[in-house]
């Protein structure tokens, strides 16, 4: 199973994605665990900086689909239907084949007064991500969430929730769905029997 995780910037779905693994288990790839060698090493938007994206990309994607597929994967993105955007999102969608896992998309709202207090957070800052509510801004007026081509989806608002009650949310829509059943939680955040299974797709 591959959870994927997308919002605009600021909404808190790193977090939310580390509480979740802490409930399920199983491995989480961030998405700036993929773009931070391309922000430290080239300008923003260049050719260079999206070969260096790419290629980060293609080695942290290999490594997923060599995973076991009772190991859940976890993953956080920032994608809206941009060209780039659209390219990263079916560079998930192919790795979700290659691996043979269900890919579940979640989809977090939150509105643009508090996706733009949380964006500002000195964390962040710290961390090299974006917090001028500018491009946010903007991004939000021009763009969509990229939601379409997962096997299941789940959308909510986390405007008013923290991020363990919008783990928690996630974690439900799982159980309901019995998915949790599918997968092992992996030696380094758990461990429990558990059995794989195919899940049906339901493309969206």
């Amino acid at each position: 199973m591959i959870i994927n995780i997308n919002s605009w910037p600021g909404v808190g779905k790193l977090t939310i994605a580390e509480k979740l693994v802490e409930q399920i288990g199983g491995r989480l790839l961030d998405n700036h665990t993929i773009f931070n060698v391309a922000f430290s090493l080239c300008e923003f938007r260049t050719p260079p900086f999206y070969e260096a994206v790419r290629a980060v990309r293609a080695i942290a994607f290999e490594r997923v689909a060599a995973l076991p597929l009772e190991v859940p994967l976890t993953l956080t993105s920032a994608y809206a239907n941009t060209p780039f955007g659209v390219e990263n999102w079916t560079a998930i969608r192919t790795m979700a084949d290659k691996r043979g896992s269900p890919l579940c998309v979640v989809v977090l709202d939150c509105s643009l007064a508090e996706n733009t207090r949380r964006l500002q957070s000195p964390e962040r800052a710290s961390r090299r991500k974006l917090v001028d509510p500018g491009p946010l801004t903007q991004a939000r007026a021009a763009h969509d969430l990229l939601e379409a081509g997962g096997d299941y989806l789940l959308r909510f608002d986390v405007s008013d929730l923290s991020p363990r009650e919008s783990a928690s949310c996630i974690v439900a829509w799982l159980r309901d769905n019995n998915w949790l059943n599918r997968v092992v939680r992996n030696d380094r955040f758990g461990s429990g029997p558990g059995q794989t299974q195919n899940a049906a797709r339901e493309r969206v």
